[in-house]
């Protein structure tokens, strides 16, 4: 692990940021990709740990698929290996390990694969032995566990010699993001239907074609907040569009709120500060990977925020609200739990002159607290662990003026 200290800065005039390309867009493409064989062409791929691994176990084809600390990665893979009939282990890190996958296995074994835990049920590492034949072309599974289960059934589907009826049950989380895998499997030439709660996905060929993927509005949501805590800032994200189809573009709303102008041109989007009109409550369920970064900017800005859909943050790479809950302590503001499954911002009354922030590697909380920086001077216990999802994060750190 190596730290990095951010000596206290308060003003970023001019200032252009190469944001990366999509983790999120990249992993759904190159499951595609593989779908259609590889016949097609894909250009600006992310740099991201997560998406890197995807690419080396695509190419090399390992009997064990590791996929280190990549949710996606795991998730979409084993219906990958189900689909295409490989027998493979899937494994990862000790915390992978602890990231519960018996809801997409359970229903894995329900279209017909043969799947089989290697140590604790429902969670990795467990064996994969293809998709023999197809059981059942309709399946239920629950909406509100993780979006990824169901993006992961959504893509294999079309190769399912039956199609696949998907059912969600209960409340639907990270919507978006389910979107979005369907709008990129139309990309290639695949036709879904979802009526209700139901997505009807017919049995059919991915078609090849081109794609470039979008900039990552995941780690654009950083550059926000740094323009809504600093005195002066004008920044410039490249590589983002107006049309997204990442969730994480609410990021433009929300900082609407909270003193964050959004002016987009062919280059990308222009951040420019102004007042701020107030955000009484935010409701992540469609968005949780911005709850960090909201949390973080009311904090320091003095908005007292009511949260909601914060459900899922628990199973991520670490547990982000007890993460969030040690690290806003720290500059005196609270994240208090309701009894309502809402949890209440309580901004800061007072940060202290250096403030030590412990990652919980966890990309995200290093990078959620970035913009701490315009009030004093903040250290990071693990800058590495930005790698999984932004690793020119630092780099474009230094970029400020």
């Amino acid at each position: 692990m190596s730290q990095i200290l951010l000596p206290r800065k308060t003003s970023f005039p001019n200032t252009t940021i190469p944001l990366p390309s999509s983790k999120s867009e990249s992993n759904r493409v190159l499951v595609i990709d593989s779908l259609t064989e590889g016949q097609n062409n894909i250009e600006n791929l992310a740099e991201a740990r997560d998406t890197q691994t995807m690419i080396r176990l695509l190419k090399n084809d390992p009997a064990i698929y590791d996929v280190l600390d990549a949710g996606t990665t795991m998730r979409f893979l084993t219906a990958y290996a189900a689909v295409t009939n490989k027998q493979k282990v899937m494994s990862g890190t000790d915390r992978m390990c602890e990231r519960p996958i018996g809801i997409l296995v359970d229903a894995l074994r329900e279209i017909g694969a043969d799947i089989h835990y290697l140590g604790v049920e429902g969670y990795p590492p467990l064996a994969v032995n293809g998709l023999p034949e197809q059981k059942s072309s309709k399946i239920r599974i629950r909406g509100d566990v993780s979006s990824q289960y169901i993006s992961a059934l959504l893509m294999i589907a079309p190769l399912l010699t039956r199609g696949l009826s998907l059912e969600l049950t209960g409340k639907i989380g990270s919507r978006t993001y389910i979107e979005m895998t369907l709008q990129l499997m139309l990309r290639f030439g695949i036709r879904c239907v979802w009526e209700d709660n139901v997505i009807h996905v017919p049995s059919q060929p991915y078609r090849p074609t081109s794609y470039k993927v979008e900039s990552d509005w995941s780690g654009a949501s950083y550059w926000f907040s740094l323009v809504a805590c600093a005195e002066e800032a004008e920044i410039l994200l490249t590589g983002l569009k107006k049309d997204s189809l990442q969730g994480d573009a609410e990021i433009v709303h929300i900082m609407d709120k909270l003193g964050v102008e959004s002016r987009f041109s062919d280059n990308g989007v222009h951040l420019f500060k102004k007042s701020v009109s107030g955000l009484p409550s935010f409701d992540f369920t469609h968005c949780p990977d911005l709850a960090q970064t909201v949390a973080v900017t009311c904090a320091i800005i003095g908005q007292k925020t009511i949260f909601t859909g914060l459900e899922s943050l628990r199973i991520k790479e670490t547990d982000r609200i007890y993460a969030l809950q040690q690290e806003l302590a720290k500059i005196n503001a609270r994240l208090d739990e309701g009894t309502d499954d809402s949890f209440t911002l309580i901004p800061t009354a007072d940060i202290p002159d250096q403030v030590n922030i412990h990652t919980y590697d966890d990309h995200r909380m290093a990078m959620a607290f970035m913009p701490l920086m315009t009030k004093t001077n903040v250290a990071f216990d693990d800058a590495e662990v930005v790698n999984k999802s932004y690793p020119s994060f630092w780099k474009h750190v230094a970029l400020l003026k």
